[in-house]
């Protein structure tokens, strides 16, 4: 079985042909049904052959199709000071892709 570990938005995924994933955002205009190359590929293992990059593997690509976009559960942040009236509570939700990997190269 393959497996390549690639990085995108700060992280790293172990990844496989047919795998779904979530990822960070990408920037720019994408939407459901896009497909999207992933080229920052670390490690690329096919069962026998282990090749590592130094940092990336130069001719190594990985192609996936956004499946779902949507934003993560919300989180509360909240910052508070005890004895000084100070309470702020703030909202966020995490904008976030669901890749399905389509082929490794």
């Amino acid at each position: 079985m393959t497996f390549v570990v690639i990085e995108t938005g700060g992280k790293q995924y172990k990844v496989a042909a047919g795998e779904s994933i979530k990822i960070e955002k990408l920037s720019g205009d994408f939407k459901e049904g896009d497909t999207v190359t992933f080229d920052k590929v670390l490690l690329q293992d096919d069962g026998t052959n282990t090749t590592i990059g130094a940092p990336y593997i130069a001719d190594a690509k990985v192609q996936a199709e956004i499946t779902e976009a949507g934003r993560g559960k919300k989180i509360e942040v909240i910052k508070y000071k005890a004895k000084s009236r100070y309470f702020k509570l703030r909202g966020h939700r995490q904008p976030f892709f669901k890749v399905r990997i389509e082929k490794i190269q």
